[in-house]
């Protein structure tokens, strides 16, 4: 069971829904960073234009173009979206934050450039910004995710949704509207790769805000993906670093029950037969140190948290 809420947390919150609910009028800042996209990056443009106008909603769009080679700035200068140059590649995450940092308005939609994610979905989502801290855009339904990313797209998801306590639908989808403020808030802990989406999932589920999925298709992508096998590894780091900088104790006691309780069922084993092993004593101890382990963390977590939110 997760622990409840900060005082101050929740203060917090409050003055941020009393003072940047959104309204029918309010504005959206639309950010899309882009890799070397330019024969989506267009069309992308145009499709989130034509559904924001119809919305009614008062919006920009934000292009970061992360260091491309292949024109795709040029492209994007066809269309009358703000434009945020790298001269190199820094990374989606670093994309995605340098976008957040220059838009106008507290409310936030981000969306890819390759045309994976139905624009069509953001009014929706916008609608039930009001109700909570950040709205995913969870691919559910007519997915067009590669079989050969499946097994560890579903492993990361289960155990971010193990040591998160409760389920994600999705963890790292790159559709979804949340506050300037709240990204603000953790862009100490946000990475600049792939992780960003990931990073910021954990980080407002470990501290209690609230996060609505709702079902979305995902379209077969314009171009190659830019995800590789070796950031798999990277997203399971990150989610166990995330998680352990939160809830340091959902690591760590599970962890120290792999080594104790096995360690306790060979004592047992060894005490009936009148003898004793090291090995039953070392797995022991072992659980022990972790827990302890996890116990200073748990504090130092506490305290860190603390002073971060003075």
């Amino acid at each position: 069971m997760q622990p409840s809420l900060p005082l101050a947390a929740v203060a917090e919150r409050e003055n941020l829904e009393r003072m940047i609910a959104p309204g029918p009028r309010a504005g959206v800042s639309v950010v899309i960073p882009a890799f070397n996209e330019v024969n989506a990056i267009g069309p992308q443009i145009e499709n989130v234009r034509q559904v924001m106008e119809a919305s009614g909603w008062p919006f920009e769009i934000i292009v970061v173009d992360d260091g491309s080679s292949d024109g795709t700035s040029e492209a994007v200068r066809k269309h009358a979206v703000r434009l945020v140059q790298f001269p190199y590649n820094r990374g989606y995450g670093q994309a995605l934050k340098a976008g957040i940092a220059t838009a106008q308005n507290e409310w936030i939609v981000i969306t890819d450039a390759d045309g994976t994610y139905p624009s069509e979905a953001i009014p929706g989502m916008l609608e039930r910004a009001g109700e909570y801290d950040m709205v995913v855009g969870a691919r559910t339904s007519g997915v067009n995710i590669p079989a050969m990313r499946r097994p560890a797209k579903w492993f990361l998801g289960k155990l971010a949704g193990f040591l998160a306590e409760q389920p994600i639908p999705d963890l790292n989808s790159g559709l979804r509207v949340m506050r300037k403020s709240l990204v603000q808030k953790f862009e100490h802990l946000l990475p600049s790769g792939f992780s960003f989406t990931t990073t910021i999932t954990l980080a407002l589920l470990c501290n209690n805000f609230r996060i609505y999925y709702q079902p979305i298709d995902y379209l077969r992508r314009v171009g190659s993906s830019k995800i590789r096998p070796k950031h798999a590894y990277q997203f399971l780091m990150l989610i166990l670093r995330t998680v352990v900088y939160f809830n340091p104790l959902r690591v760590f006691l599970p962890l120290g029950a792999v080594f104790f309780v096995p360690g306790l069922v060979k004592l047992g084993y060894d005490l009936a037969h009148l003898r004793l092993s090291q090995s039953a004593i070392v797995a022991m101890l072992g659980g022990i140190i972790l827990w302890a382990i996890g116990m200073l963390a748990d504090q130092i977590s506490k305290i860190a948290l603390s002073l971060k939110s003075k």
